[in-house]
């Protein structure tokens, strides 16, 4: 089992993005679902955000 993590820029506790270490993303209104994420497409996102 993973540990989630809360975005904190999300602006309340209920409507969050939320990371899991070797898991994946997923809605913390919808958490029994979650996206896996291989580590080389969370880099590449986080690059494109970043440049964005």
């Amino acid at each position: 089992m993973s540990t989630w993590r809360k975005s904190s820029y999300s602006p309340e506790a209920s409507d969050c993005v939320e990371v899991g270490h070797g898991v994946g993303i997923r809605d913390s209104k919808a958490p029994a679902t979650h996206l896996p994420v291989s580590g080389e497409a969370w880099s590449a996102f986080l690059h494109l955000v970043k440049v964005a």
